[in-house]
């Protein structure tokens, strides 16, 4: 088993920035990919980003690519999502899920509870 506790959310203005944490607990994080999804009101979940076990590689969604930077941080078994250049149609309910594996689909076998963030014009 695998814990996600998502935090650092909340109200920006457009073109501001905020950083996401993701704290993992339970089995060992390096062990796993993680990703970042999101989903707005009204819409399917849809992928962030993702990083794989070792950090080595990393994937965005074309949305977001250059303005989100994901990293991991193995002593504090923490995942971030660095967001910059924030656009209102960023906002959204922000997952992170973990998984052996790295891919872009929503079909991660660990969730956290989300983070709502929420940016103003």
């Amino acid at each position: 088993q695998v814990q996600l506790v998502e935090s650092g959310g909340g109200l920006v203005q457009a073109g501001g920035a905020l950083r996401l944490s993701c704290a993992a607990s339970g089995r060992t994080f390096s062990n796993f990919a993680m990703g970042w999804f999101r989903q707005a009101p009204g819409k399917e979940r849809e992928f962030v980003g993702a990083i794989n076990w070792n950090g080595g590689i990393t994937y965005y969604a074309d949305s977001v690519k250059g303005r989100f930077t994901i990293s991991r941080d193995y002593a504090k078994k923490t995942m971030y999502l660095q967001m910059n250049s924030l656009k209102p149609e960023d906002t959204a309910v922000y997952y992170c899920a973990a998984d052996f594996r790295i891919r872009q689909t929503p079909d991660y076998g660990y969730w956290g509870q989300g983070t709502q963030v929420t940016v103003s014009s």
